[in-house]
């Protein structure tokens, strides 16, 4: 239903896989909801500060359909635009370079909230600004972690303890910082599978 909906328009997309349920505006806007929030929860692991966020926008979304505080159009715009986002995994406004690496951009969105203090005299303090512009520490930050884990991660490191201290370790020399390391390490893991 969301590939559809980022593919078309969402009342093409209606139309197409819910045209039984097309005079029950409600039944409609529920499953559209549904199909949003079961794939924002199958992706949270993956970048739980994107998804976090997506899912505060939903409920807000459900929150104005429900009290009538938007007109169904409206909701429809909203709720599409949303489910835009959800399916491709990234906002509007995200760096070209994360666009097409889901592992990269995962590192980026969970570092956006805790590197301008680090990027200040912090642990993680940027020895040249090699990695991205100078106006998005977060950016460099996920550059300096991404060549990090390329750089020193083991073939066959996932769910092998030792390998993945191999990880952990190049990530606490960038990180400088236990706890960092343990939450950022989950991300990494969750994208084994991919590039990072």
């Amino acid at each position: 239903m969301l590939e559809l909906i980022a593919k078309t328009d969402i009342v093409d997309a209606v139309a197409k896989r819910l045209g039984k349920l097309k005079g029950n505006k409600d039944a409609v806007a529920e499953t559209i909801e549904n199909n949003v929030r079961s794939k924002i929860i199958k992706e949270h692991l993956n970048d739980p500060a994107y998804y976090e966020k997506m899912s505060a926008l939903l409920a807000e979304i459900i929150e104005a359909r429900r009290t009538k505080a938007i007109a169904y159009e409206e909701y429809l715009k909203r709720i599409a635009a949303l489910a835009k986002h959800v399916e491709a995994g990234h906002a509007d406004d995200t760096p070209e370079q994360l666009k097409k690496s889901p592992a990269l951009r995962a590192l980026y969105n969970n570092l956006k909230g805790t590197v301008p203090k680090a990027e200040h005299g912090g642990k993680a303090a940027e020895p040249s600004s090699q990695y991205g512009p100078p106006g998005d520490p977060a950016l460099r930050l996920a550059l300096r972690l991404d060549e990090a884990i390329r750089a020193s991660r083991p073939d066959a490191w996932h769910g092998v303890q030792a390998r993945e201290q191999v990880i952990k370790r190049a990530l606490y020399d960038v990180l400088k910082d236990a706890a960092e390391v343990e939450r950022i390490f989950v991300i990494v893991k969750a994208h084994s599978t991919s590039n990072v």
